[in-house]
């Protein structure tokens, strides 16, 4: 794989249609844009650089998300969140949980899309209390710092019909928003200089908002079914991915 000075215009091209593609995405099902985005730009971006990368870039899509629906956040679940995040992304930072068992997380993340996804009508769907999006924020915060991509874990909780699409929309891209922002001082102290990728991430991060822009602007003429029925299908694309990643562990 070659390093990020090696890239061609052809392949910062695609990456840049891949921004804009999984942005749209995110914008307009609630979820699976940033697993689709993480995993096409690693067929080019080397991993280790690949997380705080995606994370600037996803940062800023969100931001620009929250801003066209910013009127629908409700910060009696963003809050409890925010705490939980924060510490689990700091005790992945120093340390406090061990690296070798980074498949565990990804297998309870499969099975919890999964049964989002295929869940009979009888069973019930994941309404949490808003206090207890403090543990849906812990686990956010050790993935995040740990895999990366953190939408399709936050999508399985906002998968409930007393939520309307723009609801879902709004707090999940500040609970991602959040999640991203955290990366950035944890990557800096683990050494990794954001200032010597600059230009591309600021690149992938303009295709990213234009993405966000025409995905927002087609999210106002969804009716709620149709958008929840959107978000399975997001979801069932990033848990087959999932699946695949745990797969080559093998």
């Amino acid at each position: 794989m070659p390093d990020l000075g090696e890239l061609s215009n052809l392949t910062l091209a695609l990456l840049l249609v891949v921004c804009v593609a999984s942005a749209f995405i995110s914008a307009v099902t609630g979820g699976a844009g940033g697993v689709l985005m993480f995993a096409a730009l690693n067929m080019a971006i080397p991993l280790r650089m690949l997380v705080p990368i995606h994370g600037a870039v996803q940062l800023m899509n969100n931001l620009a998300r929250i801003f066209y629906v910013r009127e629908h956040i409700r910060w009696d679940l963003c809050g409890p969140f925010f705490v939980g995040c924060a510490l689990g992304a700091v005790g992945m930072t120093l340390g406090l949980a061990s690296l070798s068992w980074q498949q565990l997380p990804l297998v309870l993340l499969a099975v919890l899309i999964f049964y989002t996804v295929f869940k009979p009508e009888r069973l019930p769907e994941i309404r949490l209390a808003p206090r207890n999006y403090f543990w849906v924020g812990l686990a956010t915060g050790t993935l995040g710092i740990l895999a990366g991509a953190v939408d399709p874990l936050l999508a399985a909780f906002f998968v409930r019909k007393d939520l309307s699409p723009k609801e879902v929309v709004a707090n999940k891209s500040v609970m991602q928003a959040w999640c991203h922002a955290l990366k950035i001082p944890a990557f800096i102290f683990l050494g990794f200089a954001f200032s010597d990728h600059l230009g591309l991430i600021l690149l992938l991060t303009v295709a990213a908002v234009i993405g966000t822009r025409i995905g927002v602007a087609l999210l106002n003429k969804l009716d709620s079914e149709l958008f929840f029925k959107l978000m399975r299908v997001a979801l069932l694309v990033a848990g087959l991915r999932i699946v695949y990643q745990l797969l080559q562990y093998e």
